[in-house]
């Protein structure tokens, strides 16, 4: 900057964008007026916002810099406040008057009370020495198992999280009992939270690989057992008991003759496994009618294996082994593949080849979203098992869609059932709320703090969401909007517009189904502007999926996921996923969140034009439609 012109010019520039928010505000005051009057106050910053990064502000943000002056790095919370200071330096450094303004909308301080406000609202209170919250998903186990709570909640959890995607109302329930066990012991308010678990859409069921046990015994460096494998027979009636030390125990049928009520030390287990070798296991224990033996050498054991017990040479008693579990059916798909997605609920299978290795018919296996197979068009992208598998679509019809593998490991990669499924190039219409959400909010309305709502895609899953709950007269709970998918993540501005009329709201970031939908390359710039948003909203961010997983389900954490553990600090609320060590997980991330809010402050962001600054809600959107068949229409 090196002359007093050029600071004018860049003053004219900054009054534009202050007179594009406010008329970005003006052509939207019929909206605005339909909220309270704290979120009216929002509600025009959003919309400053908005207007301010649809410009490209990073030579502005140079220019400014360079005189010494507030590079707008962080105007989130209070848009036109922030302009109008840097109005007002310009105006000293050019010797004019400050002209007379209306006050803006949100001042400074005004803007970081609301988001402070609005975070307590959704997320209780924060504890002394961090203020960024901390929820913890809870297990199955937790449950019946108070002590399980009670250590969470003293290691740092202030949310607990029932995913409704798993289990039932009534484990869910006595999940939420035993939060409130834990806070009302230790006097400490603990939310509860139900993550709905929406129109997900996940590979089906996969035809069984047989029922096969792999019996393998543990072996030094140089191949010598150390640990044999063991395994339990029960010769009894009924279930058979645990046996400690066992692999597996598994009932022993046709047993003749009958086993002998004593059995000599040298009695042995004799049988050809599944790869027709020769197994011998010797008796380890004899309790009754359970004997527990041991393999020195690997075995593979069928359902209806014919064994045989021995003692001295002489035959004791012949049988065959039940009990043996299914082995999961897998798909190895390798780059060319076709896959067939079907729509019918059929156990999926591995494809037949012809003599050169071509696949006759191709492998396939049900997609459990029926929408999918209305919605999606040829060409359009499929990626499945959280992106590790990609495909194109190739043919489609309204029960199969015909995909060729684009995607794959160098050796081929295993697809399994119960694996997500994400189209990012094609529009849904369908409703965010299942009837089983419905039934499910039935269910935990009396037992929540918070509703998160899964794979909204528009301002109408908002709504619905908000009309269900009134109906429950829960009108009071919290929720949570998580953005996981390319239309909620395009549509967001409109979203968090319309959601600002429920009290208390705010936004997760599912980075997981995000990093698939929009692209691994893209999550990082995708978070930074949904925090943005938020942020200018004055809403609370969660932030989520695999924070510290390695810590969770290992004990030890790795070196990137502390790094996005500290990250976390620029949301209002980190989430851990369950595991074996998720206690010593939430004592972790609790300390390094005080550390990093002991010196933790935002540097200057260059801001260039946001892809999702536009707010182009068409009129349809101001008359939902009066249900979910019209939507989807």
């Amino acid at each position: 900057m090196s002359s007093l012109s050029d600071a004018s010019a860049l003053r004219e520039a900054i009054a534009r964008l202050r007179d594009a928010a406010l008329a970005f505000e003006q052509a939207h005051a019929a909206r605005i007026a339909t909220l309270s009057a704290p979120r009216q106050v929002s509600a025009r910053n959003l919309l400053h916002y908005i207007a301010v990064r649809q410009t490209d502000l990073r030579p502005l943000q140079l220019q400014l810099a360079q005189l010494g002056l507030s590079s707008l790095g962080s105007l989130e919370t209070h848009v036109v406040a922030a302009l109008d200071a840097v109005l007002d330096r310009l105006d000293d450094l050019l010797g004019q008057p400050h002209p007379p303004r209306a006050a803006p909308a949100c001042s400074f301080t005004q803007g970081a009370q609301l988001l402070q406000h609005n975070t307590a609202a959704l997320l209780g209170p924060a504890r002394a020495g961090r203020d960024v919250r901390i929820m913890v998903t809870l297990d199955t186990a937790a449950a019946d198992d108070p002590g399980a709570v009670a250590g969470l909640v003293d290691a740092g959890m202030d949310l607990a999280r029932i995913n409704c995607a798993h289990d039932d109302p009534a484990v869910w329930q006595r999940m939420a009992a035993q939060v409130r066990a834990a806070c009302s012991a230790r006097q400490w308010p603990a939310r509860v939270q139900i993550d709905l678990a929406g129109p997900k859409s996940r590979t089906g069921a996969l035809q069984s690989q047989g029922r096969v046990l792999h019996l393998r015994p543990q072996r030094d460096v140089r191949g010598r057992t150390v640990e044999p494998a063991r395994l339990a027979l029960w010769f009894g009636s009924g279930s058979p008991p645990a046996a400690a030390g066992a692999q597996a125990v598994l009932p022993a049928r046709q047993v003749a003759p009958a086993l002998p009520a004593r059995l000599p030390p040298s009695t042995s287990l004799q049988l050809t496994d599944a790869r027709g070798r020769q197994r011998q296991a010797r008796l380890l224990a004899h309790d009754g009618a359970l004997l527990l033996f041991a393999f020195d050498r690997a075995a593979y054991l069928e359902q209806d294996q014919p064994f045989s017990l021995h003692a001295d040479g002489a035959l004791l008693c012949r049988g065959v082994l039940d009990g043996i579990p299914a082995v999961p059916g897998v798909l190895r798909l390798q780059v060319g593949d076709p896959l067939l997605l079907t729509r019918e609920p059929c156990p999926g299978q591995a494809g037949v080849r012809d003599a050169q290795g071509r696949f006759t018919q191709p492998p396939q296996v049900q997609c459990t979203l029926d929408a999918a197979f209305t919605a999606a068009q040829p060409g359009q992208a499929v990626w499945l098992d959280d992106g590790r598998i990609g495909a194109v679509i190739e043919r489609c019809s309204t029960e199969a869609l015909h995909l060729r593998i684009t995607h794959a490991a160098p050796q081929g990669s295993p697809l399994r059932a119960e694996k997500g499924i994400n189209f990012p190039d094609t529009v849904f219409r369908t409703p965010a709320l299942t009837d089983k959400d419905v039934a499910d909010l039935q269910a935990m309305a009396a037992h929540t703090d918070l509703v998160a709502l899964s794979f909204l895609r528009s301002v109408h899953d908002v709504a619905a969401l908000r009309r269900q709950l009134a109906a429950l007269g829960r009108g009071d709970a919290g929720i949570v909007l998580k953005i996981e998918n390319r239309q909620a993540f395009a549509s967001l501005p409109a979203i968090l517009l319309d959601a600002l009329a429920h009290p208390a709201v705010g936004v997760m970031i599912a980075r997981g189904d995000l990093a698939v939908e929009l692209g691994f390359e893209r999550l990082a710039e995708v978070q930074e502007e949904i925090l943005w948003l938020c942020e200018a909203a004055h809403l609370p961010v969660i932030w989520a999926t695999q924070m510290l997983d390695t810590l969770a389900h290992s004990g030890l954490p790795s070196r990137p996921e502390v790094t996005d553990a500290a990250m976390s600090i620029r949301a209002e609320c980190a989430m851990l996923n369950k595991g074996p060590h998720i206690v010593e997980a939430t004592r972790f991330l609790s300390g390094v969140l005080g550390r990093m809010e002991g010196h933790y402050a935002k540097r200057m962001a260059l801001r260039r034009p946001l892809s999702i600054a536009g707010l182009d809600v068409p009129a349809a959107a101001q008359n939902p439609p009066a249900s979910a068949e019209s939507d989807a229409a």
